[in-house]
């Protein structure tokens, strides 16, 4: 009987080593599939998207001095970030006698209708004196502006163009901190360059970028020349315009910022429809609720925002709005 207990423990044993491995081997599979269908989907994403992500040019005439030549715009020691034109358009010391020179800056663009409309930044495009497109065929076509937002950072351009790739835009109030997303563009003018990252955050304020701040944190590497490039998720959809990174030593430290698409997409159509942008005006200066002013307040949470100060005679003082009232909620 020894004998016979011990085969049906030894058979017993045998089964459950089969059954772990065969386990394994299938979970191994499965994961091995997975990792291929994420690859895949960033490659088909990149494959259909390049051939409407366009290399934007730009040149200004400007005056430098006459004893060394102009800075290079989005050069490798170009910094990216803080004051656009300051930098985009600058020369080097004063001189008695400054010269005239032609100085280019590069950027990217995204194409969103086949007969020419792209979308960038203003900082790319803004106060040029000519812009060219490059197009992935190598392609090269002049292109005017038809609105430029400098409080949103957000352009539209347009090149004579017939049956061109397009890119279609997606929905960023859908977009989920985590998800996987892809930026094309042109860093330091290497072009259709894609790189891969996450949405680290969403509603970025108070980075002092632009006026109108509402932007989506990735860490999906985007450097000089990537501004006005598309943030894509994985259906392929534009939901965001890269338009600046932090970064304390001009490139890439793993903190990009873009511009939602629906933010983009209402300065495209108002641009479209009148070659402007048109805002309502409150007349507040607002700060966020910190725990001290939430406290100093008695309210019981920081979920609000304070108003720091109410202008003259503007609507928010016609409505009985005062400096330090609070607003917890907006419609319901």
């Amino acid at each position: 009987m020894k004998t016979e207990n011990i085969k049906r423990v030894l058979y017993v044993l045998i089964a459950v080593f089969i059954s772990l491995n065969v386990t394994a081997i299938t979970a191994g599979d499965s994961s091995s599939s997975t990792l291929r269908e994420t690859f895949e989907a960033f490659s088909n994403v990149a494959e259909k998207a390049i051939p409407a992500v366009v290399f934007v040019k730009v040149e200004k005439t400007v005056s430098a001095p006459s004893f060394g030549m102009p800075f290079e715009f989005n050069g490798p020691m170009d910094p990216f970030g803080g004051d656009f034109f300051d930098r985009f358009f600058r020369g080097q010391q004063p001189h008695d006698s400054p010269q005239k020179y032609h100085q280019m800056a590069q950027g990217s663009g995204c194409i969103i209708s086949s007969n020419g409309y792209i979308l960038t930044n203003h900082h790319v495009v803004g106060n040029v004196d000519t812009i060219i497109v490059k197009f992935h065929d190598g392609q090269e076509l002049v292109a005017k502006v038809i609105g430029s937002d400098e409080k949103s950072d957000v352009a539209v351009i347009k090149v004579e163009g017939k049956n061109l790739p397009v890119l279609p835009l997606g929905d960023s109030d859908k977009l989920r901190i985590g998800e996987w997303v892809i930026a094309i563009g042109n860093p330091f003018g290497l072009a259709e360059t894609v790189t891969v990252g996450v949405v680290s955050a969403k509603g970025r304020s108070n980075v002092h970028i632009a006026d109108y701040e509402d932007f989506i944190q990735t860490d999906a590497a985007v450097n000089p020349g990537n501004s006005g490039g598309p943030l894509l998720n994985l259906e392929g959809q534009v939901i965001g315009i890269n338009a600046a990174i932090f970064s304390q030593s001009g490139g890439y430290m793993g903190i990009g910022f873009a511009i939602p698409i629906n933010m983009a997409k209402n300065i495209k159509e108002q641009v479209l429809k009148s070659g402007k942008v048109t805002r309502g005006q409150l007349g507040i200066s607002v700060q966020e609720l910190s725990k001290e002013l939430a406290d100093s307040f008695y309210l019981e949470s920081t979920k609000g925002i304070l108003f720091a100060d109410v202008l003259s005679d503007s609507p928010a003082e016609k409505a009985g709005l005062q400096t330090g009232d609070s607003i917890l909620k907006v419609n319901g």
